[in-house]
């Protein structure tokens, strides 16, 4: 097994989707300063693209930033051409690029609910399935990593937790947890791993009103027996470790890293 404690992801390069800014962009800066050259993918935000590469560059590795929407395949296909062209091939890909659009249900556009699907689980269908091609058809490289290839998966608590007036979000990240494990059961004897993170409440700007106010926190922390709201960077080291041959032995597992929210604190005191 391979494990370089200073920089486990040397001469990996990864991609991480929607990584201009909060969990995306500290898993990027993450998987940098762990040795991996990094792509960071973006839609719109091109200047915290950049700020994420600048990071990643000033701890000593390399960072691209590329632009795709991960909904459309002809640009999912175009930017994993672009990355095995720079940098040779592709090792991990995060999963991360996801987003909101909230409405009660009786009130939801069929549009609403069609944009945040085709983000959040088709995307990752989409650059899943780029990125095992790729692991397959490069082949093995045991001088740098145990696994052809490793995908994780960005999912939430909301693939365990129901989530009224959040139906179209709370679907997509269920269907990211049967995707994840179905493509685990498929591809692991080709010896891509395949695993998810499910964040709980993290400060990002997607979730500002949460916790921005210490009446809001006070709130937001009744859901949270381990008494902090999450940071990125707690992402972006479960991100590291499990793109590492320290967690070789994981495949199809959902990693929930959110401070107890999952075990459901209204029932401390009986419900």
């Amino acid at each position: 097994m391979i494990f370089n404690s200073d920089h486990p992801l040397a001469n990996q390069t990864a991609i991480v989707t929607g990584a201009s800014s909060g969990i995306g962009k500290a898993c990027a800066i993450a998987l940098g300063r762990a040795g991996a050259n990094v792509i960071v993918n973006y839609a719109g935000n091109s200047r915290g693209a950049e700020e994420a590469v600048a990071e990643i560059e000033a701890a000593g590795g390399k960072g691209l930033p590329f632009k795709a929407d991960v909904s459309r395949k002809s640009e999912v296909d175009v930017m994993f051409k672009a990355v095995v062209d720079t940098f040779g091939t592709v090792d991990i890909l995060v999963n991360n690029a996801g987003l909101q659009k909230d409405a009660p249900f009786v009130e939801m556009s069929l549009d609403d609910w069609n944009y945040v699907l085709s983000v959040n689980l088709t995307g990752q269908f989409l650059c899943a399935q780029a990125a095992a091609r790729e692991f397959i058809r490069r082949g093995r490289r045991p001088e740098v990593s145990v696994a052809l290839g490793k995908i994780i998966c960005m999912s939430s608590v909301h693939e365990l937790i129901p989530w009224a007036g959040h139906v179209n979000y709370a679907a997509s990240k269920g269907g990211v947890m049967l995707f994840m494990k179905s493509i685990a059961q498929e591809l692991g004897e080709k010896g891509i791993r395949v695993n998810s993170i499910a964040p709980g409440a993290i400060k990002t700007p997607i979730n500002r009103m949460a916790w921005e106010t210490p009446e809001a926190e006070r709130d937001l922390l009744r859901l949270i027996p381990y008494g902090r709201v999450g940071e990125t960077a707690d992402i972006g080291n479960v991100t590291v470790w499990l793109a590492s041959d320290q967690s070789d032995y994981i495949h199809g597992q959902t990693i929930v890293v959110d401070g107890g929210m999952a075990l459901y604190p209204g029932f401390r005191d009986n419900g």
